[in-house]
């Protein structure tokens, strides 16, 4: 079990949920406000995508990254910023071709997926390790070569990778990238469970996940959905910490709509009844090893 747990809140992701939620942060203004929001619940890390202020949908235009950085750090509120890099490799295969790229296909290189990582230096990015299906007809797109390009590049900017995995066969990738030391130590991992089509959001997963990561890496695990709150139990009795958030699920309870800082609430409540505790910010870098 971990008695010191970092919470991370995701606060916004990238997919349809602004349609479903009004709570979903859409401009800078009001994704900084709800990432200020879970570190004053009692998150130490805000996971941060950004939106087109227009149409909310995912966007990577780095100076939407940059204002809500700039917004996040001119707060009072500490918090350690940790940006998603998982932008630009979404695959859609045309119905006509399939060898040409169809409607949503967003697919750019490695050192562009990293431009807004290099604008804003925050303490984090994001490495999703693999490739995977996700629902519907559509691949996420992550070659090894692209992640080896990414991990040296968030290396040499002194940025820490949050080695997101989905399966068991991503955490040998990532284990590979460490041994080749690309991934400064202690590495940091983020099991990813619930999302089609990866590894389950259950109990033996997320032990089997854990049984592979390598000695002395810090890690959280999360569950989508319904599952986020169980998956907060489950990491922290395993040893890990946990992540929740809008991105990953936008319900309190059953028909209740939450905020970010209402699910970090509940979130500290059940790691609390467990008889641990949350960690400040100023701990989490410490275990976390940032410079």
């Amino acid at each position: 079990m971990n008695y010191d747990v970092i919470i991370t809140c995701a606060v916004t992701g990238a997919g349809d949920t602004t349609s479903r939620s009004k709570l979903v942060p859409i401009t800078p203004r009001q994704i900084a406000d709800a990432a200020i929001e879970a570190a004053e619940a009692g998150a130490a890390v805000v996971h941060v995508h950004v939106r087109d202020p227009e149409t909310g949908q995912g966007s990577r235009d780095p100076a939407l990254f940059r204002e809500t950085v700039d917004l996040i750090r001119a707060s009072a509120t500490d918090v350690i910023i940790n940006l998603t890099a998982g932008m630009g490799g979404d695959w859609v295969p045309s119905e006509d071709e399939p060898s040409l790229p169809g409607p949503g296909t967003d697919m750019i290189g490695p050192e562009e997926r990293l431009a807004h990582v290099a604008a804003c230096k925050p303490d984090i990015c994001s490495l999703d390790c693999g490739t995977m299906n996700f629902g519907g007809n559509y691949t996420y797109i992550n070659t090894a070569p692209y992640l080896r390009t990414m991990a040296k590049i968030a290396q040499e900017l002194g940025v820490k990778p949050e080695l997101e995995v989905f399966d068991l066969g991503q955490i040998r990738l990532a284990r590979d990238l460490i041994q080749d030391g690309l991934i400064d130590a202690p590495p940091m991992f983020q099991l990813c469970l619930g999302i089609p089509w990866g590894a389950g959001a259950d109990t033996e997963t997320m032990a089997a996940m854990k049984q592979a990561l390598p000695a002395g890496a810090i890690w959280a695990g999360f569950g989508i959905s319904r599952m986020q709150m169980p998956m907060v139990a489950q990491a922290v009795l395993l040893g890990g910490n946990v992540r929740v958030g809008l991105e990953d699920n936008i319900y309190l309870d059953r028909g209740v709509l939450a905020s970010n800082g209402m699910l970090v609430e509940r979130a500290v409540e059940i790691i609390e009844r467990l008889g641990a505790r949350v960690v400040r910010p100023d701990e989490a870098r410490a275990l976390i090893g940032l410079k």
